[in-house]
């Protein structure tokens, strides 16, 4: 049987129904966060305004409330970028991505002594500490520029398992984070790369291996045992390249309404492809992502990135990049007085 095709409006219209931006639903934060493989916390606000873009009724209490009852966790996960992702996928997802993402961090330098991490490790348990007081545990200044000091920070951290306590993902949340060890206890790699690719192709599937290297920053050889253990049915794109997805994952119609979405700064659904065509159109791209890796705020027309949105007090504005409808540009400012109300 021949494979079956998907057209790029197919897919667009697949990834926004994963990503629970054709319809807002009633779920709980960590719920979503789980069917959304994850939620970027660069910016401690970025995972309240994801999740008022995808749920009914959400409120950044029910957040804060699971972060503080460890059902959701901040953790330096995919690309070594800091996520939010449910208690439950925490391990799998750490286990499956740790390797690479200490390489990111501490590429070029040796790993410390194992006292020094057991130094470390001990005072964090104690109490938290912030990155001050685990330098100067480890020596540095505070302030150090230094590659490699700051890389050997990095391996501390990483051979510590030393993650931000829950204060530092509330919404208002400003100053240093504090960090205290992560006792979970972490599945085999194998099983745990499985689990990341499965829970990647539910979130944003069909994809290609290079989409889930993309996303998850781990190189494609060290995925192939994943995907060699899994059932994965085989489609293709318009230009010919094999995506993979779950047999029973769900496709979209290329002609399902997409509402006008906002997103805020960093969005996942904006990094997770390593062609992001498919919701981000390639003549728009460097003006959304720029080169140091800032990804803007930006908003969804017709299920693709047609602008960018800022707060100015109490008001969204909206910037367009190119004329809008008029019925379309109702309901993006429609959603945009929304969001503002929900600001406050």
């Amino acid at each position: 049987m021949a494979e079956r095709v998907l057209t790029q409006r197919e897919l667009n219209r697949t990834t926004l129904l994963r990503q629970l931006l054709l319809r807002r639903e009633r779920l709980s934060p960590a719920r979503a966060i789980e069917q959304l493989a994850g939620l970027q916390a660069q910016l401690p606000s970025s995972p309240y305004l994801a999740l008022w873009a995808r749920l009914e009724g959400f409120e950044r209490a029910s957040l804060e409330r699971a972060l503080t009852q460890r059902r959701v966790v901040k953790a330096l996960l995919m690309r070594a970028t800091m996520h939010l992702v449910s208690a439950r996928d925490y391990p799998y997802l750490d286990a499956a991505v740790r390797e690479a993402r200490t390489l990111i961090r501490a590429r070029g330098t040796e790993p410390p002594p194992d006292e020094l991490v057991r130094k470390v490790v001990a005072l964090a348990r104690d109490r938290p500490r912030t990155r001050t007081e685990i330098m100067q545990a480890l020596g540095f200044q505070s302030r150090t520029q230094d590659p490699g000091e700051i890389r050997m920070l990095f391996w501390v951290m990483a051979l510590g398992r030393l993650e931000q306590t829950p204060e530092s993902a509330l919404y208002a949340f400003r100053g240093s984070p504090t960090y205290e060890p992560a006792d979970h206890d972490r599945p085999p790699s194998a099983e745990a790369v499985t689990y990341a690719i499965r829970r990647y192709l539910a979130a944003f599937g069909p994809a290609t291996r290079a989409d889930v290297s993309q996303w998850s920053g781990v190189p494609i050889r060290d995925l192939a045992p994943g995907f060699d253990a899994l059932a994965l049915r085989s489609l293709r794109d318009e230009n010919g390249r094999e995506l993979v997805d779950l047999p029973r994952a769900p496709l979209a119609p290329a002609d399902a309404p997409a509402p006008p979405r906002l997103l805020p700064r960093w969005d996942e659904l904006l990094l997770a492809h390593k062609d992001r065509t498919r919701v981000l159109p390639d003549k728009v791209r460097r003006t959304v992502i720029h080169k140091n890796g800032d990804v803007q705020q930006t908003f969804l027309v017709d299920g693709f990135v047609a602008g960018l949105w800022r707060q100015e007090g109490g008001r969204i504005a909206l910037e367009p990049f190119a004329p809008l409808p008029r019925a379309v540009k109702r309901e993006l400012e429609d959603e945009a007085a929304r969001l503002a109300a929900w600001l406050g």
